[in-house]
């Protein structure tokens, strides 16, 4: 399970990356790290504009490449039209419901890839794998016959 950090300590998690924690920064790292709905970067402008009057959608953008290429997001491509973000960096799968089009977080039992073969002697450092189906919401409202 992942430990929920406070706002100081997201802040002190962008400078150990060489971030400067600038109030955007900070606000649009915070809102990825909080978020269990795996947000595009239109949905994190969208949530984040009107506190943040200068922001603009190049600004999110960018700082969420920054972030990805920082290890502090994953980039999800789950989603055939759209790239989502992930404040979640530990070891978990991804599910897509085909009906509803939510993303759930599946936990990798052990934080471990054990169940696939050919991973000897080599070392993952990071793994991205997706599930698409029907979630059970859907199924229980009968969507699918």
């Amino acid at each position: 399970m992942m430990r929920i950090l406070s706002r100081a300590e997201l802040k002190n998690e962008l400078l150990r990356s060489g971030i400067r924690p600038s109030v955007q920064r900070l606000a649009i790292y915070e809102y990825v790290y909080r978020s269990t709905a795996h947000p595009t970067a239109e949905k994190v402008y969208e949530a984040l504009r009107d506190e943040l009057g200068s922001l603009s959608l190049t600004t999110v953008y960018n700082t969420l490449k920054l972030y990805a290429d920082a290890g502090l997001v994953m980039m999800i491509h789950i989603d055939d039209n759209y790239l989502r973000f992930d404040g979640n960096t530990q070891m978990h799968a991804h599910f897509r419901c085909n009906e509803c089009g939510e993303i759930y977080d599946l936990p990798v039992e052990g934080n471990s890839l054990g169940c696939l073969a050919g991973l000897e002697g080599i070392k993952v450092t990071e793994a991205q794998l997706y599930l698409r189906g029907v979630c059970k919401k859907c199924l229980q409202q009968n969507y699918i016959s």
